[in-house]
């Protein structure tokens, strides 16, 4: 995993826990884990957004053509 040994793993756990204490180690946690979802949830959203508007930018009129006049052949009969 990440090319590291379990002893180096091992070691970076226990320096964390020393840094931290175990009683903060669980609300570091949760609160990392509480980012990642929202943090996924905003992506989720945003991809939704994106995909869901190109569809109806490309079906509706542009202004252009809503303020465009119909043409009128100079020819007459």
């Amino acid at each position: 995993m990440f090319g590291l040994s379990p002893w180096e793993l091992l070691l970076i756990f226990l320096a964390i826990l020393l840094l931290f204490g175990a009683k903060r180690l669980p609300e570091i946690g949760s609160s990392l884990g509480r980012g990642i979802r929202e943090f996924k949830g905003s992506i989720k959203e945003v991809e939704g957004n994106v995909r869901g508007e190109l569809p109806k930018e490309t079906s509706a009129p542009s202004a252009h053509q809503e303020t465009a006049q119909p043409r009128t052949s100079n020819t007459e009969v």
